[in-house]
């Protein structure tokens, strides 16, 4: 919210205090929802004076992402980002795409005006706007928005002036690059000979209609390529590594800026491919049930002949310049010990390298951040998107989901409970259960009574994420309980919140 504050105050500095009708947002990503309420404030939706536009959607997937791998994605999003890392040449000098994730508070208001199809036309104080929709691309809810009266497009996150990620090194669900050609091929269809100017939600504007179909036409072009020459390796037998190793983009695509790996790169985004069609086992059996990675470095130290020697094999490959080796042969020295200094050493310098030497903005924060953390500890994770106005938008059975993937399962083996949950103002009653270390829900009639029932409105539900599960707790959010209190408190009992600040480079 600040950041969006301190831009539109910007903006109004220069262009003047003109009153907000309408907040546009493209897709589902958090840097592109979570400063709305800078702009805006929530009474204004509400008085309808501000109308707020997304894609069909978008609330559950924008909810979905930051709620149920939250905590793992921004942790890693901390290294992707370069979050912690000093400004300047040794440090965090951009992601890519941008510079780097803002820090502040994540807002989120839900959309007064979802929109289902392409070609959908309205007109806001004056400005009329033609929709494209376009889900499964860079986000799995997002649109493009054409204005007809100025003859520009916004191509939200589907073509910038780079190769984009078909999968986040934060971690996310893969992306169809198939579609995202597709999608590129029906912009031009649909705009290309009437637009004369192209935007992206993060980079710079390219002008005229001949150089706007030749920028699409390159960006169509280079997700399509990678789509079909990994899944033409793909079926020859190649795997991931292999097929990332042996794609060379044709001249024409390899010559164009924007298709650059600036922030995706050709080799993750053609693992990401096979990942999608594939799944993440390449056929090999020796890879079918290998050991987890602290047991297999303690392995490959004790083939090396001890800590000692493989470290000094690390720094053999690092003098050697081989940085990808020196990499995996340091990397097991510190998951087989890591409290060795030199292991520690000799991986941080390695990753250092390797950072220095990627074109790749988030491979080199990546790097850096690994190598930060090895030598000066765990930074945590800067910037968190489970805030409360995310929470409060989960419906209650995406709430339910998000509790139960806290549930310790072994811990709670031979625990059996249920919880009726009522909520007034839309007449809803789910009975929740707690039984073989599952906690699932229905919405449907139950037969008997419940051990507990929470009785509350929809929209105070999301309390039983942000104020936690005891009574005191609950009552002062507006959520009564009745029955057996002990009920809930052996639920709460049974969850294991995520931890973010799990190590990344270290056992």
């Amino acid at each position: 919210m600040e950041t969006g504050a301190a831009a539109l105050a910007l903006y109004r500095k220069h262009r003047g205090d003109r009153p907000v009708k309408a907040v546009v947002i493209t897709h589902s990503h958090v840097d592109h929802f979570g400063g709305v309420k800078g702009f805006v404030s929530q009474d204004e939706v509400d008085a309808g004076q501000v109308r707020i536009f997304a894609p069909e959607g978008f609330i559950e997937h924008a909810v979905a992402e930051n709620v149920y791998a939250g905590t793992a994605m921004n942790r890693r999003a901390a290294y992707m980002y370069g979050a912690a890392l000093a400004r300047g040449p040794q440090g965090g000098v951009g992601a890519g795409l941008g510079q780097t994730v803002s820090i502040g508070a994540v807002s989120l208001t839900e959309p007064t005006d979802l929109v289902t199809t392409t070609g959908y036309e309205t007109t806001v104080d004056g400005v009329r706007m033609v929709f494209q929709m376009a889900p499964d691309t860079e986000a799995p809810s997002e649109f493009l928005i054409y204005l007809p009266d100025f003859k520009a497009l916004c191509a939200a996150e589907d073509a910038t002036h780079n190769l984009h990620n078909l999968l986040t090194l934060r971690g996310a669900v893969v992306r169809d690059s198939h579609r995202w050609s597709q999608y590129l091929t029906e912009t031009i269809d649909l705009f290309g000979g009437d637009v004369e100017v192209v935007f992206a939600s993060h980079h710079w504007p390219t002008w005229g209609d001949q150089r706007v179909v030749e920028f699409l036409s390159l960006q169509r072009d280079l997700y399509a390529y990678l789509h079909d020459q990994t899944l033409r390796m793909l079926n020859k037998g190649l795997v991931g590594p292999e097929i990332a190793e042996a794609m060379v983009l044709p001249p024409a695509l390899e010559r164009a800026w924007s298709t650059h790996g600036y922030y995706g790169s050709v080799s993750h985004n053609v693992k990401a491919i096979y990942q999608r069609y594939l799944g993440w086992f390449d056929g090999n059996p020796a890879h079918l049930w290998e050991h987890p990675p602290v047991e297999r470095a303690k392995r490959y130290v004790d083939l090396a002949g001890g800590i000692d020697a493989t470290v000094a094999a690390a720094r053999i490959a690092f003098d050697a310049g081989d940085f990808r080796w020196a990499a995996e042969v340091a990397n097991h020295a510190v998951f087989a010990q890591p409290d060795h200094a030199a292991a520690r050493e000799v991986l941080a310098d390695t990753y250092e390298q390797l950072g220095y030497g990627s074109e790749n903005g988030t491979w080199r924060d990546f790097y850096l951040s690994g190598a930060t953390e090895l030598r000066h500890g765990q930074f945590g994770t800067p910037t968190e998107t489970a805030a409360p106005d995310v929470i409060g938008q989960l419906t209650p059975a995406m709430l339910f989901d998000a509790i139960a993937i806290q549930v310790n399962g072994p811990k709670a083996w031979d625990e059996k409970l249920t919880i009726d949950v009522a909520l007034t103002d839309t007449g809803e009653q789910y009975r929740l259960r707690l039984a073989n270390g599952v906690l699932t829900y229905s919405g449907r009639p139950q037969r008997g009574d419940a051990d507990a029932t929470l009785t509350t409105t929809k929209r105070a539900l999301p309390a039983l994420a942000l104020g936690g599960l005891t009574a005191d707790a609950l009552a002062a959010a507006g959520l009564e309980l009745t029955g057996d209190a002990g009920a809930l408190a052996r639920l709460t009992a049974a969850l294991d919140p995520g931890d973010k600040n799990f190590p990344i480079v270290t056992p």
